[in-house]
């Protein structure tokens, strides 16, 4: 069995990794999380159910468990699951919407703005102009109630994976905006080029023993007043 490593998913609860593992049944997607001697072992997913049909519940809840996983929550409202995903923290939150109309997309898009986990949606019946639209509200990934479970594992993992990919895009975004306004400061404040500005930072980073990022945040928080004097560029 290989490993692939892909990235990392919510860094700010836990540090751990999105693979690949690949066997002769297949390929899938795996979170692990570090032991307490740093080994990176398979980790069993918690997961939230929610469904707008009560009686569709049990199935969910046994197909869930049947893959080795948690199921976290007693019964609750689908337009609880936001909140609950902040007080709850699952891996993945998996919301069976009933018919596929409006009321269902402005839910699934309010859930995923809400949500602190990837969301799959459980559909009764595959609806593809549906998909297509709760794909660009957010929804990573879906399953019906006709596919076997194995298939619902393939849409946790695909679900895991693109947050994994999204958070980590996102924070690249963050930190690029990050260093650009700290650039900004230091040419307005010196009257020096860009290039000067990003050597000034680099400098600031190097002087404090510290990524780019961080002194960036440094000379934004310090703002006008900042207490001590930067490095030359070049010097």
């Amino acid at each position: 069995m290989g490993f692939e490593p892909t990235g990392r998913l919510r860094a700010k609860r836990f540090q751990c990794k999105i693979i690949r593992s690949v066997s002769p049944y297949g390929s899938h997607w795996r979170l692990l999380l570090p032991s307490t001697d740093g080994v990176y072992e398979i980790k069993r997913l918690r997961v939230l159910i929610a469904n707008e049909r009560q009686d569709r519940l049990v199935n969910v809840r046994r197909i869930v468990e049947s893959l080795g996983h948690e199921v976290i929550t007693p019964q609750i409202e689908v337009e609880d699951v936001g909140e609950f995903t902040r007080l709850e923290l699952p891996d993945v939150a998996l919301v069976g919407l009933g018919e596929s109309t409006q009321h269902a997309l402005d839910l699934i898009e309010r859930i995923v703005y809400e949500a602190v986990c990837p969301v799959v949606a459980l559909l009764h019946l595959p609806d593809q102009e549906f998909v297509a639209e709760a794909a660009r509200r957010g929804v990573f990934a879906y399953a019906t109630d006709d596919e076997p479970a194995e298939d619902w594992q393939n849409a946790i993992e695909i679900s895991l994976r693109r947050f994994a990919q999204l958070h980590d895009l996102e924070n690249a975004f963050a930190k690029r905006a990050i260093t650009e306004r700290a650039k900004g400061i230091l040419i307005e404040r010196h009257s020096i080029s860009e290039y000067d500005a990003l050597q000034m930072l680099r400098d600031r980073a190097q002087l404090d023993a510290s990524t780019l990022v961080d002194a960036a945040k440094a000379i934004i928080d310090a703002g006008a007043n900042e207490s001590r004097p930067l490095p030359a560029a070049g010097s």
